[in-house]
């Protein structure tokens, strides 16, 4: 048994397994970054005379072979040890001998794990904001492709006013930049070292934490020992709610398609190769890539409930109920990530139809329209309200089928330019230079 801790008894097998419960695999993802902080704290190490220079030159070579083995996919955490901290600790000394041993000291497995977290989550938070902008550049190709095709706008699912397919995708991609503002938040809250906190406390040595700072690319410290012990939770709630807010826009698209897709709307179609049938009706084409995107994207919303369930009314200092943070944080990463590579992938096949506003029944939706269109010609407003009304009760109105929308963000005026502007200046916050 590898176990930091070791104090020179074995727990019982059912406790052992019961507390480790699923955390192997989990810790599997936090590999690269362990060895990552190993290599950056015993640097400090040296620095502050705790290593010396040979010790840290064999140090960082085992920790450099465990790094190409992670990379290479060679890596395990043996049946036996409790996590990846134990079996990196285990390489080194069974590799090294007696040096390996000095790679602990002056940390915790607590700012140990945190610093592997905190890494972790800027690097995932940082890619998932590049899919996410993927699914944006693609949303605005296809506005700025069909700016011009007319579709139906709705309000309480009631006809409503004339929109088009140029304001329907363009909405969905400037709502992504504001997903990705909380998103951006997350990730500065990730962005600061927890290394030197050891256990929540601080440590006896004259660590040198703005160095590991600096070596880690982090953008500052969690300065207050205390603080950096109270980031675990936190960092993950805050990712949570990043992942969350993605979830949600790609969720409400998915639900849009599946309704546009429906004989009854017809408005969107995709290749027969892109839907599934039925084993009893001949004539359908489910959109079932976007009913899994609106369940799977619905159960993201749950997580930060889940991760505020889990650490709510938790006491000061480090408790074991935190492990399991990872087996409800790590998957919602996975299943993001998943989602928006495929709306991106479906997006590229999409077929618009072009005539939806010829049929009759969409009339209606250019009342407006002509009561602006009075308006402008000097009838007072509540009167012209009052005219095309009249003509709507008595089967009378003749839509003129005419629209002029000039403002910002209005059908002739999309601003996609602007709303990539905004788009950039979010994406410069995941840039590991700023």
């Amino acid at each position: 048994m590898a176990n930091l801790w070791d104090k020179g008894f074995e727990p019982d097998e059912m406790i052992e397994r019961f507390t480790v419960g699923d955390d192997r695999r989990l810790d599997m993802r936090l590999a690269r970054y362990d060895v990552e902080g190993s290599m950056a704290h015993i640097r400090m190490l040296e620095h502050i005379g705790l290593l010396t220079a040979d010790e840290l030159k064999t140090l960082l070579g085992g920790l450099e072979q465990i790094r190409d083995e992670i990379a290479a996919g060679k890596f395990e955490i043996e049946e036996g040890t409790e996590d990846v901290h134990s079996q990196v600790e285990l390489l080194l000394t069974r590799r090294l001998g007696e040096v390996g041993k000095k790679i602990h000291a002056g940390r915790s497995r607590n700012d140990q794990v945190l610093v592997d977290l905190k890494l972790f989550l800027r690097d995932e938070l940082r890619n998932l904001a590049h899919d996410a902008r993927q699914v944006f550049n693609r949303l605005q190709e296809l506005s700025d492709r069909y700016r011009d095709v007319l579709m139906p706008g709705y309000t309480h699912l009631q006809i409503a006013m004339p929109s088009s397919f140029g304001l329907w995708f363009g909405a969905y991609a400037e709502t992504l930049v504001d997903d990705l503002q909380v998103m951006a938040a997350a990730h500065d809250i990730a962005n600061q070292n927890p290394l030197g906190s050891a256990a929540g406390y601080g440590s006896s040595f004259p660590l040198d934490r703005t160095m590991t700072t600096r070596l880690l690319g982090f953008a500052d410290l969690n300065y207050n020992v205390v603080a950096a012990q109270m980031s675990r939770g936190k960092s993950e709630r805050a990712a949570a709610f990043g992942i969350a807010a993605v979830a949600a826009t790609l969720g409400r698209f998915a639900m849009d398609v599946c309704l546009f897709m429906s004989q009854n709307f017809g408005f969107v179609s995709f290749p027969d190769e892109l839907t599934t049938g039925s084993s009893i009706m001949p004539h359908k084409k489910n959109p079932d890539v976007f009913e899994i995107m609106r369940g799977k994207c619905n159960r993201l919303q749950s997580v930060p409930n889940e991760i505020a369930l889990l650490t709510t009314n938790l006491p000061l200092g480090y408790h074991r109920d935190l492990q399991l943070l990872k087996d409800i944080l790590f998957p919602a990463t996975t299943t993001l990530h998943d989602c928006l590579t495929m709306c991106d992938f479906m997006l590229q096949h999409i077929r618009v139809r072009r005539d939806i506003l010829d049929d009759a029944r969409y009339d209606y939706l250019f009342t407006v329209e002509d009561v602006n269109r009075l308006v402008l010609q000097g009838v007072p407003f509540r009167e012209a309200y009052r005219l095309v009304g009249r003509q709507v009760q008595e089967g009378s109105y003749r839509p003129t089928r005419e629209v002029h929308h000039t403002h910002e963000g209005s059908i002739g005026n999309l601003c996609n330019d602007r709303i990539r502007a905004k788009m950039d200046r979010v994406m410069a916050r995941f840039d590991p230079k700023q």
